[in-house]
């Protein structure tokens, strides 16, 4: 299960991804990428409901990366730390079906695989802060 969820979580950041850099409909990219995904139908709901639900609070995610990240403008963080940072802050703060000790190690995770050499520290330090407003 923590594979195929991991394998998740990199479809969902590339659906992300693409939404942010090319301004694609959610739905239109979830369906490209699921049709090639291999996942099962639970993992293939999980990857839509998260994207929807991560570009649905897009601008809500944004601020607390604001908050927790002053020192970098949100349009100049690189588009895969971006978008690792939303769909984490969503599990976070929104979603709240996982642990956060989960959340942020499979965003750290994420980021190991698809970000630059500096990623992996830079998202654990935004969501280690932003994990202080969790309540559960």
């Amino acid at each position: 299960m923590v594979g195929a969820r991991r394998k998740a979580r990199a479809t969902i950041l590339q659906v992300l991804y693409e939404i942010d850099s090319s301004g694609h409909d959610c739905e239109e990219v979830a369906s490209q990428r699921l049709a090639d995904s291999g996942l099962s139908e639970e993992n293939n709901a999980f990857i839509r409901e998260m994207a929807a639900g991560v570009t649905r609070h897009r601008q809500e995610l944004d601020q607390h990366i604001k908050r927790f990240a002053p020192a970098w403008p949100v349009d100049q963080i690189p588009l895969v730390d971006r978008n690792i940072l939303r769909l984490a802050i969503f599990e976070l703060l929104i979603d709240n079906r996982v642990p956060v000790k989960v959340a942020i190690n499979e965003a750290v995770e994420l980021a190991k695989s698809f970000g630059s050499d500096n990623s992996a520290r830079f998202v654990n330090g935004v969501l280690s802060s932003v994990s202080t407003l969790v309540t559960r």
